[in-house]
This record gives C-alpha cells, sequence and structure tokens, in this order.
C-alpha cells in the first residue's frame, strides 16, 4: 500500500474586493501566483499546491468552496487575504466548508521600501488588516484553523505549512477509510473500547467487525507458489535464525506466517481497508498469532490495533500518511517495562509481537518462538532494537462526551545491556519530563497503554490534526508540571462541556 502524498493538492486562494480596481487585482492575481508556484517548489511541501483565482464575491467564495468539498483531491485550502477582503462575503462560504484550511498571514514584499513607499504601494498591500479582518470573522463563527504568521519566503513558514499539510493530508486519507476488526476486543478490557458511531462522525472512518471465518477463506486460498516466494523475500530483507532456515524446526511455522501474510494483505486489499485489528483471545482457524504478518503490513503503511484496538488502528494509519516520506519510522507500540534506577530512569516499549519494522535500528532477525498467550502455535516475528532520538507517543482515547489525544515527548536510547532472551521488538525511550511525571499525568489524563509511537511526527503534526478534528489534545513534554497538569485537565473538561452548547 504505497502512500503518496504528491496525489492530495492543497487550492492556494487570495481574497480581495472589487474596489480596488482591475490594475491593482491583477497585481493581487500575479503575486499570489508567484507565491503559490514559490511553495509549490519548496521540497519540503509534501503535497501540490494548486493556484486558484482571486476572490472577490460571496458568489465566487461560495463557488470556490462547493469545488473544493467535492474535490476527492483537494485537502484543504491555504487562504490569504492579499488586501481588504471584507469578511461579510465569506460568511456564506466559510459556513459551507468541509475542508480543513490555514490562515496565511502574509504580504507580498518582505520589507518595506522605506524611501519609495506611497499611498499606491500602502493599498496594494494591506494583509496588515486585511488577515483580521478575516481573522474576525473566523473567531466568530467559531471557526476551527491553523493560523501561520511570516513572509511566504521564510523557512519556519514552510515549515510550518508542511506539518500542517502532512495533518491534513491524513485527515483527508481518513474520509471514509474502512478499518477491520478481525475479531472482537480483548475480554473486560476497557480503553480498547469505545462509540465507533462517534468516531465515525468526529474522523469520518468506519470501523467494521468480520469473522475469523472470512479470513480463514483467503488464507486457505494462498498458493503454494506464492508462499515460496514470499519466504525468498523474507530471506533477503531479513537476518533468519538457524530454527527458521530451510530444514530448520521452525521453517513449517515461517510458511504458516507467509500463508498467513498473504492471505490478510488479499482481503484487505479486495475489500478497501487501510487498518484492521486482530486478538489473540479470537483465532479459530488460524494457526499462529499473525505477529509477522503485522509487522509488515504496517511497514507498507497499514494501521493496526491489538486486542481489538481499533482507535490505535486508525490514529496509525493517519501517522502513517503524515509520515510519508519521512526516513523515521512509525509504529504500534506499548509500554511494558520501567525501569526505575534512579540515575534514569526509562520505559521499555514492545507488545507480544507486533511492532514494525520501520523504527528499527539494525537489520532485524526472523525468528519462530514461543507464545505464552492465546494457545496457538509458536507464532514467527521480526526482532530488533529501536533507532536512538527524539519521538512521541500518542493515545486517542474515548472518554464518553468527546474524544481526547494525549501525547508524551520521548527520546529514545540504546539499551546499556543486550537482551538476549527477549524475542520481541523492542525499544527504551526517556519520557519528558521524566518517568515520574509523565506516568502519573498520562494517568491522570486517562491514557491508553496502547500507543502510536513516532520518531517521523513531532507533538505539532498531531497538535495540528487534532485542530482539524476539534478534538482536545494534551501534550506533555519538557515542561510539564503536575499541578498546572492537573488544572489543564479540569479546565478541559468545563470547556469541553461548554463548547458542544455553543
Amino acid at each position: 500500500m504505497d502512500i503518496n502524498l504528491k496525489e492530495f493538492e492543497v487550492w492556494f486562494v487570495a481574497g480581495s474586493q472589487e474596489l480596488y480596481g482591475e490594475e491593482t487585482l491583477r497585481q493581487v492575481e500575479e503575486q499570489a501566483k508567484q507565491i503559490a508556484a514559490a511553495i509549490n517548489e519548496q521540497p519540503q511541501i509534501p503535497v501540490q499546491v494548486v493556484h486558484k483565482a482571486v476572490l472577490t464575491s460571496a458568489v465566487g467564495i461560495r463557488e470556490l468552496v462547493a469545488e473544493a468539498n467535492a474535490h476527492h483531491r483537494c485537502i484543504g485550502l491555504i487562504l490569504w487575504m492579499h488586501t481588504f477582503s471584507p469578511a461579510r462575503m465569506w460568511i456564506a462560504g466559510l459556513s459551507m466548508l468541509k475542508k480543513p484550511y490555514v490562515h496565511l498571514h502574509t504580504q507580498f514584499n518582505r520589507d518595506i521600501p522605506w524611501s519609495a513607499i506611497d499611498m499606491d504601494y500602502m493599498n496594494l498591500n494591506q494583509s496588515a488588516h486585511g488577515d483580521r479582518e478575516f481573522g474576525f470573522i473566523n473567531t466568530r463563527m467559531r471557526k476551527s484553523r491553523k493560523v501561520i504568521v511570516g513572509h511566504w519566503q521564510d523557512q519556519d513558514v514552510i515549515d510550518q505549512l508542511n506539518v500542517w499539510l502532512r495533518a491534513s493530508a491524513a485527515w483527508q486519507d481518513m474520509q471514509g477509510a474502512r478499518i477491520a476488526r478481525f475479531g472482537d476486543n480483548m475480554r473486560d478490557v476497557a480503553v480498547t473500547e469505545g462509540d465507533k458511531v462517534a468516531a465515525q462522525i468526529r474522523f469520518g472512518y468506519e470501523v467494521n467487525g468480520y469473522s475469523l471465518g472470512d479470513l480463514v477463506e483467503y488464507v486457505s486460498a494462498v498458493q503454494e507458489q506464492d508462499i515460496t516466494a514470499l519466504v525468498e523475500e523474507y530471506e533477503a530483507s531479513y537476518t533468519l535464525s538457524d530454527r527458521v532456515k530451510k530444514g530448520g524446526p521452525a521453517r513449517d511455522s515461517l510458511l504458516e506466517a507467509a500463508r498467513i501474510e498473504l492471505g490478510m494483505r488479499a482481503f484487505l486489499k479486495d475489500g478497501g481497508f487501510k487498518g484492521f485489528t486482530t486478538s489473540f483471545q479470537d483465532l479459530p482457524g488460524i494457526a499462529q498469532l499473525p505477529g509477522l504478518a503485522c509487522q509488515r503490513l504496517m511497514r507498507d503503511g497499514y494501521g493496526f490495533g491489538a486486542e481489538g484496538d481499533w482507535k490505535t488502528a486508525a490514529l496509525l494509519r493517519a501517522a502513517k500518511v503524515m509520515a510519508a516520506g519521512m526516513p523515521e519510522g512509525t509504529s504500534f507500540m506499548e509500554d511494558y517495562v520501567y525501569h526505575f534506577d534512579p540515575q534514569g530512569m526509562r520505559v521499555l516499549g514492545a507488545h507480544m509481537l507486533e511492532v514494525c519494522e520501520s523504527v528499527a535500528a539494525e537489520k532485524p532477525l526472523l525468528d519462530v518462538q514461543p507464545l505464552s498467550i492465546g494457545g496457538k502455535a509458536d507464532p514467527a516475528r521480526l526482532i530488533f532494537v529501536g533507532a536512538p532520538g527524539p519521538a512521541i507517543n500518542a493515545s486517542l482515547i474515548d472518554l464518553g462526551n468527546r474524544f481526547r489525544m494525549l501525547v508524551n515527548k520521548v527520546e529514545a536510547v540504546t539499551p546499556p545491556e543486550d537482551l538476549p532472551r527477549l524475542p520481541v521488538a523492542r525499544v527504551l525511550w526517556d519520557p519528558k519530563p521524566n518517568l515520574k511525571v509523565a506516568a502519573a499525568a498520562w494517568i491522570l489524563a486517562g491514557g491508553a497503554h496502547h500507543t502510536v509511537y513516532s520518531q517521523a511526527l513531532t507533538a505539532q503534526h498531531i497538535a495540528d490534526y487534532c485542530e482539524i478534528a476539534d478534538i482536545e489534545m494534551v501534550l506533555i513534554d519538557e515542561g510539564t508540571d503536575l499541578d498546572e497538569f492537573k488544572k489543564e485537565l479540569r479546565l478541559n473538561e468545563i470547556y469541553y462541556h461548554i463548547a458542544q452548547g455553543i
């Protein structure tokens, strides 16, 4: 499943009014074209930037909004009031707009031409107050949007656009996305449950359950020659243990893992799914927990959640889209074991099997080892240590009356010793500001044990995504103080209760 963000478009739109006359509007049009083209040429910009004609009337605005809403490649709008565009003409269009948008507060010329400036220049370059007029009507209408301030050639502006565009692309990808649940949630677990109807209303994706019998049909239909070809791919991509090499005692288990992977791929492709869940308690007809298949499907862009965790599966898919084309990895993750050494408290993240190889520091080892849970045959899995570097953990939870996104900044580190008897992929990290504060804040906020772990994304990517979705986001970082954090949670309870009625 290739994720190509260049298939998406963002429309660059400048606003003005007829009052200025044809000559001024021609200059507005030309300068808007130049800015759009320059942004489009920046290598960091992940999507196509398409210039649209300058808007000067309520009719024109409504027509463009209707076109944007219906266009499947358009992920949103970059809006800039080049001169002064009276904001009442934007009311109907903004009321109709379903796509996210960024308000770019800039002007064509970076510097004031001190010795040459005259009233003609002033009339043409009025975004300093034209954008404030536009900002007022957005605030008056309670519109959620991103505001970026600075000259359009500044690297900081391009970087902020890059982040927002990736979040908007992920949002567009989620609209109508399908998440398949193979089996149900792990029994008696609370945090992986949730309101799937509320999630579809809020985020745009749909979640449906499928019998393992449906998947078994696909697994049973896999051809032997396809298994042989896939195992050859394994041999070329990974270091195989002696147990799974040809003639090894676990070779048949590896062949079965390949059969399961091929069956899952076919099922997901035929159904047009972008994410899926599994549950080790619900595997009738499947010989082993599909650990290797899940790891490799994540690598290819699918969202995944263990134990029926469909919220994390959908969030991982969104994160994979946001991170498309970036060298760092993104994976399903779980906080597993603590290291409480006062000299350096850390978290060992892992899962039973399912961590994406995109976060690996080295070539993974492919092995078959026992799994003391689930009651199935020994499953195949990739074993590796995660790469060091800055990262985030993100968790989406259902609080009943709303969704909350929780993000913790972390720093992945190389383990001080080998873990030769731990046959799973793992990542060791320092949570910010430290383990005691981070864990306490996470628990107070109701964060799940399952997360999306990413070295490609920053907290700002998730913040922009949450702003588009109009949901709460809580950040745990270097500056987190528990007393202030508790106050933030209490104030958020009040705000989101009131905001639903505005």
